[in-house]
Parts: structure tokens; C-alpha cells; sequence
């Protein structure tokens, strides 16, 4: 699904509730009426809206948006996690078949975290750039705690990360202790890795670029 504005999801609850007349949403979202028939359009445009035959004009969700969400909502029951999160993973590849085989991986490794839960995750469309292709993994999730949050950041590497829900979200010294504690062996794992592939000169260039002169 598109991102969508604060008030585009107003107005998309709203609708999912029933179907409306402008009159209608401007009275209960107490918006200006230029103001909803802008976002109106913008959500016409995006597929995600349909005017209803008659008169009054009604606008009501398409189908499809309307049962995806449900399906999250229905997800949202049965998930213990509290922090829900928008991410973007980009991922690249010289070869087509490989991007394919890169995003099939991460796909089903998403799937198999115990400590995420997935609302939807949607591949965009392949683009070759050069001598490369790229794509990327638009994924609506929830988190279990902290320490999964630094799992997903570390492993999964999101160029992009919304939070959707709570506004505010506490977690206790413990959590912030086993968090970076698996944090600091991850970044110790990579260290080592790293070593054993470069040779004395690309590991001073490399520090030198990570810490500086």
C-alpha cells in the first residue's frame, strides 16, 4: 500500500468504517473542505478510494484496500508486539535472477523471526541501473522489544524506517543491556569477518574511513 499522509489514514478509517459524502467527513474529521477534497484526489489517484454511483457523491475504500485491512487488522488482534514499524529494505544485484534470489531470501528469512511479526511486505518493481538491478521490500511490521529492534537493523539493513505505533515506548535496563550486548557481538562477528578478507593496507584505509584522520 502507498504511504499515506496522517489524514489520508483518517479519512481511510473513516471509510472503512462506511462509506461518506464530503459533508459527512469534513463534520466528523472536522477538517476545510479544500483541504479533504485535495487528499480526496490523492487517494483517487492512488487507487485506494472509488466514488460510488448517486447522488450524493459517496467515496468508500476499493475492495481490495478494504480486505487487506481487515487482514492486518485481524493480524493486529493476535500480535503481542508493541512496536510496529514501516521499513524499506533496497537491495541490489548484477544480475537479475540473483536480485530475484536475494529478495526471495529475505522474504523467508522475515518470515521465520520469531520476535517480528509481518503485516504485508510488497517486492517493488525490478529496475536496472547500469550494470546493476534494484529493488526493494516495502515492509509493514511489528517488533517484539529493543533487542529485536537492533536484530532487524543489523541483519536486515532498512534505508528507511517508520514507526507507526506507540508515540511513546519505554523498555527496561535489561532489555537495553541484552540488546546491546547482542549488538556489541554482531558488530565483534563483522569485525572478524571483515578482517579475514582485506589485507593490512585495505584495513587501514577502511579504519581510516570509519574513524577518520
Amino acid at each position: 500500500m502507498a504511504q499515506l499522509s496522517e489524514l489520508q489514514k483518517r479519512i481511510g478509517a473513516q471509510l472503512q468504517r462506511r462509506p461518506g459524502t464530503m459533508e459527512e467527513m469534513q463534520s466528523s474529521l472536522k477538517i476545510g473542505s479544500s483541504e479533504l477534497s485535495a487528499e480526496l484526489k490523492q487517494m483517487l489517484k492512488l487507487g485506494l478510494i472509488e466514488k460510488l454511483p448517486g447522488f450524493p457523491i459517496k467515496y468508500a475504500l476499493r475492495k481490495g484496500i478494504s480486505s487487506e485491512l481487515e487482514r492486518r487488522k485481524g493480524i493486529e488482534v493476535e500480535d503481542p508486539n508493541k512496536l510496529r514499524l514501516k521499513i524499506i529494505i533496497e537491495i541490489q544485484a548484477i544480475e537479475e535472477n540473483l536480485l530475484k534470489k536475494q529478495i526471495d531470501d529475505i522474504t523467508k528469512a522475515l518470515g521465520k523471526e520469531e520476535t517480528f511479526t509481518i503485516y504485508a511486505l510488497e517486492p517493488a518493481e525490478i529496475i536496472k541501473e547500469g550494470e546493476h538491478y534494484s529493488s526493494y521490500l516495502d515492509v509493514n511490521l511489528s517488533v517484539k522489544n529493543f533487542k529485536a529492534l537492533v536484530r532487524l537493523m543489523f541483519f536486515y539493513g532498512p534505508t528507511s524506517v517508520e514507526v507507526i505505533k506507540p508515540k511513546e515506548y519505554k523498555f527496561s535496563a535489561a532489555d537495553l543491556q541484552d540488546a546491546l550486548v547482542d549488538f556489541a557481538q554482531m558488530v565483534h562477528n563483522y569485525t572478524e569477518y571483515i578482517t579475514k578478507l582485506m589485507n593490512r593496507k585495505e584495513l587501514d584505509e577502511f579504519y581510516g574511513k570509519v574513524f577518520g584522520p
